[in-house]
């Protein structure tokens, strides 16, 4: 189902998985990247393979986008807008409505590139207990003294996955961080989009966030 939310910066769009009636085991709410959509091959992949393991997946569509826009809000535009859905989509918002799960379900924030940034900065503040991040964009092609690399010192358990081609380079190891590499793969991890779908699987059953 697709709920349309008020947020600070525009309408926002969260496209729902209906829960899977033998019980819900976390919501995983995932952001586009910053020129594409949440049609982008490796999101879809990731929902239709933990759908079936109790994860309620929302994915996330910005104002900008609502609004037929392919250029990026500035990041605090984008964020406040992400918290204003998160807020809706765990009843942490009042007069908002009903919640898509039910209360104290795990939340999990993620996405691909720029979302998986926007995730990253707003983890604390929507009170997410992990982050997967798809295609992290560590600095800008041919920029890597323009590191993002603390965006991903949150604190929270995280899954970051790369391919190894990558022209917005790839993560460190850091603390906290799973990084997985998918070999031969670039930025658009459009390469055998179910075994990143698979990883991602495998990470959150290893913590009990899918069943």
């Amino acid at each position: 189902m697709r709920l349309e939310i008020v947020t600070p910066r525009g309408p926002a769009w969260a496209d729902v998985t209906p829960p899977d009636p033998a019980g819900v085991a976390s919501l995983l709410v995932l952001g586009h990247g910053a020129g594409g959509g949440v049609n982008a091959p490796d999101l879809v992949a990731v929902r239709d393979t933990v759908i079936g393991a109790g994860v309620v997946v929302a994915l996330v569509t910005q104002p900008y986008r609502v609004a037929g826009r392919r250029s990026p809000a500035p990041a605090a535009h984008l964020d406040e807008a992400w918290a204003a859905v998160l807020a809706r989509l765990t009843g942490a918002g009042s007069g908002q409505g009903e919640t898509v799960v039910p209360a104290g379900t795990p939340l999990v924030v993620g996405g691909r590139s720029s979302g998986a940034r926007v995730a990253c900065r707003t983890s604390g503040e929507v009170g997410a207990a992990g982050i997967v991040a798809l295609a992290f964009p560590t600095h800008p092609p041919g920029r890597p003294e323009r590191s993002r690399v603390d965006e991903l010192r949150t604190g929270l358990p995280t899954l970051v996955v790369n391919g190894d081609r990558d022209p917005f380079g790839i993560p460190p190891e850091l603390p906290g961080v799973d990084l997985v590499l998918r070999p031969g793969q670039a930025h658009d991890l459009r390469r055998d989009v179910a075994g990143t779908a698979g990883a991602v699987l495998e990470w959150l059953r290893s913590h009990s966030w899918a069943n």
